[in-house]
């Protein structure tokens, strides 16, 4: 089977314009698939749907073509989760946890376990209770990756944690990844998703408005500049030479134009003509991307 995941018209309506509406999606094997937005866009209602926590009103999840809902206890047995809302047992401390979850999941070998907390620095013998929010949050990516299953489902799995070890966990999901797995992953942070992911669904008041392919973006066939003249006559002068420009400051003598990677050399013989005060280059990312179909109003029926 092609898809892992897949979502059909997939409505819960909390009222208020709260929930999801209609969203429909899949997730092939091996895939890195990303859900990025707000708090409250639909985010982790999607993935507990897709988890079998919750009845959909309308539409459907499945898991290798198991009904979620339906088939609830079976397809955890492929799934690894980590929740986005921690609670912790009552329980004296993480290596009493961990221990508990490993039993609950049949699991005798705990190499990969311990594996995991040494990249991630952790000492589980700390008090549950009186974990900071990082502490919590490695906790709970070690018991939600240790049984090494096919599926990772991550509700914005690095919340809580400094940047370094934002770093080291995006390296154990790539690891992941280059295993075969098939990740879905949530998040508010477009850098991270872009890191990881294969294709990113932006997810906005409970419906998708468009699905990025991270590969197009990564390997765009145009590029974009800024430019800011010495003066106003250069400015004028060159805005006639018809090439694209996505923005214009005049307050600053400033533009920004977009052109194909071949016509780069073209762009800086003509700028030899000016006084240029300075040339940027403007990257173009994932969070680019989704600000221009949302500015242009151009959205993919998904």
């Amino acid at each position: 089977m092609k898809e892992a995941i897949k979502v059909e018209n997939l409505t819960k309506d909390y009222k208020n314009n709260r929930g999801v509406f209609d969203l429909n999606f899949s997730v092939n094997k091996g895939e890195a698939f990303g859900f990025v937005g707000t708090n409250g866009s639909g985010k982790t209602t999607t993935i507990r749907h897709i988890m079998g926590f919750s009845k959909p009103d309308k539409g459907n999840c499945f898991v290798y073509g198991l009904n979620s809902w339906q088939n609830a206890s079976e397809i955890k047995n492929y799934i690894e989760y980590i929740p986005g809302e921690i609670a912790f047992p009552d329980l004296a401390n993480g290596t009493e946890f961990l221990k508990n979850q490993a039993e609950l999941l049949g699991l005798d070998n705990m190499d990969y376990a311990n594996e995991l907390l040494k990249k991630l620095q952790l000492d589980t013998t700390a008090n549950l209770k009186r974990m900071s929010k990082g502490m919590k949050q490695k906790t709970a990516i070690v018991a939600g990756l240790m049984a090494d299953k096919e599926i990772l489902i991550l509700d914005e799995p690095t919340t809580g944690l400094d940047p370094l070890m934002r770093d080291v966990f995006i390296k154990i999901i790539e690891t992941e990844k280059n295993k075969g797995k098939t990740i879905l992953i949530s998040s508010q942070m477009f850098d991270e998703l872009e890191e990881i992911c294969d294709r990113v669904a932006l997810i906005f008041n409970g419906k998708i408005v468009d699905i990025a392919n991270i590969d197009e973006i990564k390997n765009s066939t145009h590029i974009n500049y800024k430019i800011e003249f010495n003066n106003e006559e250069d400015y004028k002068k060159f805005k006639k030479l018809k090439y694209l420009v996505i923005r214009d400051q005049k307050i600053y003598n400033q533009v920004t134009v977009k052109i194909e990677k071949q016509n780069v050399q073209k762009l800086f013989k003509s700028l030899k003509n000016y006084d240029v005060k300075f040339v940027s280059e403007v990257k173009y990312n994932l969070e680019k991307y989704f600000k221009d179909k949302l500015l242009k109003g151009e959205v993919k029926n998904v």
